[in-house]
């Protein structure tokens, strides 16, 4: 009997040690997955809600990759991983690939990669209602994000009017890129101008004697035939290079114009052709670049920094960009005047009928869509526009324009004062404010509020009193979405042909019936119905 009661004692210690032993393992375990997630797997992830905590009790999320194609001004541009594309990742948690495409063949690598199949994660959509994109959205291949910007701090402060602007059949196939309706004008050579004695255009006829002048009359003072008046770049054919924007000094309209309660193409304006014969009259005396049907935009403001070329028809704040880089080139050489500014900015010129007609934006400069085939599930798309609400923050809208303080720019009395190492900037900066949506506006720090940038934002403001609205802004075309991009290639070959001088007024007229024939009477037609049923 005793020992029996020994045996069952000593069995009753061992077990309470086996029992204390594993109580100490499973604590320790526990401890050991605690506090600094060091044995978190790459492949768990966590809500965005959940992941990164302070106190570090729940498991890093994954970090998001994104592949990004978007268009860029520059032969050099941000590589992966340099040094703010990397800060931008370790703030959004996301490993990012840039696509960059140059601006002028963007409209052609974006409808070779729709048909390629092969889409990235987000993808900008220079033209919102080309056929190309319509048909795509249509056909299921991007998220309707509409549904979900609400839900986000940022992106629910969209304004409705550029909403309704950028929709497809009143749906939101992407995140637009907010622009200052204002935003056209004209930039030029302030120098060029007291140094030749002129004073700012006001007329036509003002602006065709200022490019004469600068052609003719040395502006630079270098002794040599060697300047010119505006530089143009490649057209495509939703946007033209300036002459979108010059076209309604003559009275064209807006893409489409209204008589007698209906719509009718600007081309078949009798102020449409006096535009172009303006055109070619400047092609003729030189007044602009030669090759300006092939010219790629990443050189447009090159000949203005070089002294060659006085003027830009474009978005009226390039005119401090242009200043800036005038500076810094400057600088280098030990010729600059801080102080001084070298270009100025007007809205534009009036036509005959003596008024301002300025080419508003659509409150949007194309916008930020969401392919389903890489992007697969609603999970992956809440991430997404995390990461696309995130970048409209006051630091990341100030990071993607301006790069990192203390490299790319330092703070002066509060001001963005920018490095002048250009190359730096272009290599590391310039273009990553291709994917900034500006919602609900733009937040970022300024630079200094120069005379000039204060005279832009007030051309900008101003020219909203004399905008041209598009009637047909809303509407989606059938027609266009199947023959949109063949039309506008009959007009658009058709009006450099004739600038050039390889066709005359009555080869343009043929070619403007080419346009009817190929689907242009099918478009005004069904956009006719459209306009009379309010879009319906």
């Amino acid at each position: 009997m005793m020992k029996m009661k020994r045996s069952q004692g000593s069995r009753s210690v061992k077990k309470g040690l086996f029992m204390l032993l594993a109580m100490i393992m499973i604590l320790s375990v526990l401890s050991g997955c605690g506090g600094n997630g060091e044995n978190t797997g790459a492949g768990q992830k966590e809500t965005a809600g959940d992941s990164g905590k302070a106190d570090g009790t729940a498991k890093a999320e994954e970090p998001l990759a994104l592949t990004l194609m978007l268009p860029i001004f520059k032969t050099n541009y941000p590589k992966d991983g340099s040094p703010v594309a990397a800060k931008l990742e370790e703030l959004t948690n996301t490993k990012i690939h840039f696509e960059w495409v140059p601006n002028a063949s963007y409209a052609d690598k974006f409808n070779i990669t729709l048909a390629s199949g092969k889409l990235p994660d987000i993808m900008y959509v220079g033209d919102v209602k080309a056929s190309s994109f319509v048909n795509a959205a249509r056909s299921g291949a991007f998220w309707e994000v509409g549904p979900y910007l609400k839900d986000y701090p940022n992106l629910s402060g969209a304004k409705e009017v550029i909403l309704n602007n950028s929709a497809i059949d009143g749906k939101n196939y992407g995140i637009y890129r907010g622009r200052a309706l204002g935003r056209n004008g004209v930039v030029f050579r302030k120098d060029w101008m007291e140094k030749l004695g002129l004073e700012n255009p006001k007329t036509v006829d003002d602006f065709y004697n200022m490019l004469r002048a600068f052609k003719e009359q040395d502006p630079d003072g270098n002794g040599q035939a060697d300047t010119y008046g505006m530089v143009l770049v490649k057209w495509t054919g939703q946007w033209a290079s300036g002459f979108d924007t010059m076209k309604l000094w003559f009275g064209a309209p807006n893409k489409w114009g209204v008589q007698e309660g209906k719509l009718v193409p600007e081309h078949e304006y009798p102020g449409y052709l006096e535009a172009l014969k303006f055109m070619k009259k400047l092609y003729d005396e030189q007044l602009i670049n030669a090759d300006f049907a092939v010219m790629d935009s990443s050189k447009w403001n090159d000949p203005v920094v070089n002294n060659k070329a006085g003027v830009i028809v474009d978005v009226v704040d390039n005119a401090a960009r242009l200043d800036d880089k005038i500076h810094a080139a400057l600088q280098k050489e030990g010729k600059d005047e801080p102080e001084r500014h070298y270009m100025d900015v007007i809205g534009g010129v009036s036509g005959a009928d003596g008024a301002l007609h300025t080419l508003p934006t659509s409150g949007f400069s194309g916008m930020l869509a969401i392919p389903k085939s890489s992007v697969k599930t609603e999970e992956e798309l809440k991430r997404v526009l995390t990461f696309l609400d995130r970048l409209n923050d006051e630091d990341l809208q100030t990071m993607l324009n301006y790069g990192i303080e203390g490299v790319h720019y330092k703070l002066v009395d509060g001001y963005i004062e920018r490095s002048s190492d250009t190359v730096l900037l272009e290599s590391e900066v310039e273009g990553l404010n291709q994917m900034l949506p500006f919602i609900p506006e733009d937040k970022a720090k300024q630079v200094k509020q120069t005379p000039l940038r204060l005279k832009q934002t007030e051309v900008q403001k101003t020219n909203e009193a004399t905008i041209v609205t598009n009637p047909a802004e809303a509407l989606i075309s059938a027609v266009y979405t199947q023959k949109g991009s063949q039309l506008d290639n009959v007009i658009n070959d058709a009006r450099i042909k004739f600038i050039v001088g390889q066709i005359d007024e009555a080869g343009l007229k043929s070619a403007f019936e080419v346009w009817r024939k190929t689907g242009g009477d099918e478009l005004v037609k069904e956009m006719n119905e459209l306009y009379a049923s309010g879009g319906k």
